[in-house]
């Protein structure tokens, strides 16, 4: 770990440059649509603090470039308007600017490529000192609502385009100015530099400080800090606790939550639904007096039970963004420090009070175990896989932003027209099935509904948000059996053990699959393995009943038909195929159809396999279960 110290520049901080040349200083928005043409210039802000440093990655830091790195940027950049202090000048906003820059490590913080083939980064670089392009975009005569729709249009454009790891700072500002007045502050921040909390702190500061006041030192730890502090033998344990818990869930909990015919592929075409009520934050009020619980906790047992309700199923696993500050210590903390808590929930109570003291019980477990080596879960993930033959996805998620959102930032949103308000917005393109999002409790409760048509139509959504402020008016006079959620959408006949829409339904490890997608999953596996020559010792010999072209030979689009047997023995899933090729195993097969399981939720990788290979001397028989020892050794060594 090093650290050098900058001095100060004398130059003005401030100056319009349209044409920089200095890499660090390039605007990768160039490339990309500034919404509505207005005219707008770019302003270099020239920063030059007394610290930085370098040091290994932050566990947070190190996901969030993994996440970078796999998704889109919309998925993990964050937008936002921040509150512009009544009078404040276009001046007084970037001089806030800079020193917000120098006042944070994490903003200044570059992740240089790492020296692997994959050049992923090893190494945080804190520069001392730099300049960053803020644009300028004219805006006078516009009245509140046109600023406040110009704003979110440029915030939307912005937050698609990339945040680079190696230039600084990990933050993007864009001021909608009348001439030398400031009007608005619109920024989109990596979330490889801040989190919701550090958002919210960062907020509060620049607030401050455009307002000409003077801030106190930073004494909350830097990411450097935090990542001496992770590699200290305790922080070594707690990442170890961590990995375990994530083991012991992803062992013996639900891989998947829903079952339903509509699933046919990777969650998509996802909708929102926003909800605003003030008569609901009254009644989660009284909720939390009554039974001495968090809002949080309230509101993801409600949540749940809807979720169990819908699912058809009582025990779920719930991924839930966790803040990761519950040392006081890291309350002030600007960086990036969320990840997922991984809950494990049994819904299975007489009512929904039984169910706030067991979801308070689960989710402080989970939330303490949420500081995580993310290449090591990453790695879990895929031994869960390979053993269970269920792939683990987000499927169920809770995001409680209500303690990082500013109340300038709340009160700023124009005023409800109804009680409750539900608002269709359009959703971002994100990998779960259904999302709660937590915005605001005290005064309003607002969340939005983020849900994949392939679980929850629109039709299903707002019923279901409907019956969670259904579900918290009862809460507030006294329990609230969970048997009288008739409101709430039911679980299809799939999740009720019954034939839906055509399908085989069978309960095999504590999840409902359906036969025929298990079918088309292995079929998919062994037609991928033929046509890109995957090392699983597959070969034309294979047969799986595959189509054939003109000719005799494999057609262009084989499919698996549905003459392979697929049956479930003795509460084992089991699948026989026929082979001329000797040398193929059921190890050779479980590979192939692990790897074709992503998006497949309704499907699972057979517990056994039966081979029956076809020779010159009569058939013979290859069994087994296809997993790997070490694997399995790997795994059960951690649950």
């Amino acid at each position: 770990m090093t650290a050098h110290h900058a001095a100060p520049r004398a130059a003005d901080p401030h100056e319009t440059d349209p044409h920089q040349t200095d890499p660090h200083d390039a605007d990768p928005r160039e490339a990309a649509p500034h919404g509505p043409t207005r005219a707008h210039r770019r302003i270099t802000v020239r920063f030059a603090a007394t610290s930085g440093g370098s040091g290994p990655l932050t566990r947070g830091q190190d996901n969030m470039i993994r996440c970078i790195r796999r998704d889109a940027p919309e998925a993990i950049n964050k937008e936002s308007v921040w509150p512009v202090p009544p009078g404040a000048s276009l001046a007084a906003g970037l001089d806030a600017l800079r020193l917000l820059v120098e006042r944070h490590e994490s903003l200044r913080t570059s992740f240089p490529p790492g020296p692997g083939p994959d050049a992923f980064p090893v190494s945080q670089v804190v520069r001392g000192d730099g300049r960053f392009a803020v644009t300028a975009v004219e805006a006078g005569g516009l009245d509140v609502r046109e600023l406040d729709a110009l704003a979110a249009e440029l915030g939307q454009a912005d937050v698609a385009v990339p945040v680079p790891l190696d230039i600084v700072p990990r933050i993007r500002f864009t001021l909608l100015v009348d001439g030398q007045q400031l009007l608005r502050l619109i920024a989109v921040v990596c979330h490889a530099g801040a989190d919701g909390a550090a958002t919210a702190l960062l907020i509060q500061d620049w607030y401050a400080l455009a307002a000409g006041k003077e801030l106190p030192p930073v004494t909350a730890p830097t990411p450097i800090q935090i990542a001496a502090a992770e590699q200290s033998p305790q922080g070594r344990r707690r990442a170890a606790g961590a990995l375990r818990h994530w083991a012991r869930v992803l062992g013996s909990g639900p891989q998947v939550v829903f079952a339903d015919s509509r699933i046919t592929g990777p969650p998509s075409g996802p909708a929102a639904l926003m909800v605003r009520s003030r008569t609901a934050a009254a009644d989660l009020a009284a909720v939390c007096r009554r039974t001495g619980a968090s809002p949080s906790v309230v509101l993801l047992a409600a949540f749940s039970a809807l979720v169990a309700h819908r699912a058809g199923r009582a025990e779920l696993a719930v991924s839930a963004l966790s803040a990761n500050r519950q040392r006081a210590a890291l309350l002030d903390h600007v960086g990036t420090l969320a990840q997922d808590a991984l809950i494990l929930l049994d819904t299975g109570t007489a009512d929904l009070d039984q169910l706030i003291g067991r979801t308070k019980s689960a989710s402080l477990s989970a939330y303490w175990h949420s500081m995580l080596d993310a290449e090591q879960v990453w790695q879990l993930v895929e031994d869960a896989a390979h053993v269970r033959g269920s792939r683990f996805a987000r499927q169920v998620v809770v995001n409680d932003l209500s303690l990082t959102i500013p109340a300038a930032v709340a009160d700023a949103q124009p005023a409800a027209t109804a009680d409750p308000e539900l608002t269709p917005l359009p959703a971002p393109p994100l990998p779960v099935r259904l999302m709660f999002t937590i915005l605001r409790i005290a005064g309003s409760l607002d969340f939005a509904l983020i849900s994949c048509p392939q679980v929850l139509d629109p039709e299903e959504t707002e019923r279901f948000a409907r019956a969670l402020l259904d579900l918290l008016a009862k809460a507030a006079v006294g329990p609230v059996p969970l048997a009288e959620l008739h409101a709430a959408p039911g679980p299809p006949a799939a999740a009720a053990g019954g034939d839906a829409s055509g399908g085989d339904w069978q309960l095999v490890d504590g999840a409902r699959i359906d036969l025929a997608a298990v079918r088309g999953l292995v079929g998919a596996a062994l037609d991928t393995a033929l046509d890109t020559g995957l090392d699983t010792g597959l070969d034309a010999g294979l047969d799986t009943g595959l189509d054939t072209g003109p000719g005799g030979g494999p057609d262009p689009a084989p499919s698996f038909r549905p003459d392979c047997r697929v049956t479930v023995e003795d509460g084992r899933l089991t699948v026989d195929l026929t082979t001329a090729d000797p040398h193929l195993t059921p190890a050779d097969v479980h590979r192939a159809v692990v790897a074709a399981l992503p998006g497949r939720d309704t499907a699972m990788a057979p517990q056994h396999y039966r081979i029956h290979h076809l020779g010159p001397d009569g058939e013979r028989l290859a069994a087994g279960s296809g997993r790997d020892p070490e694997v399995v050794a790997r795994f059960a060594a951690l649950t």
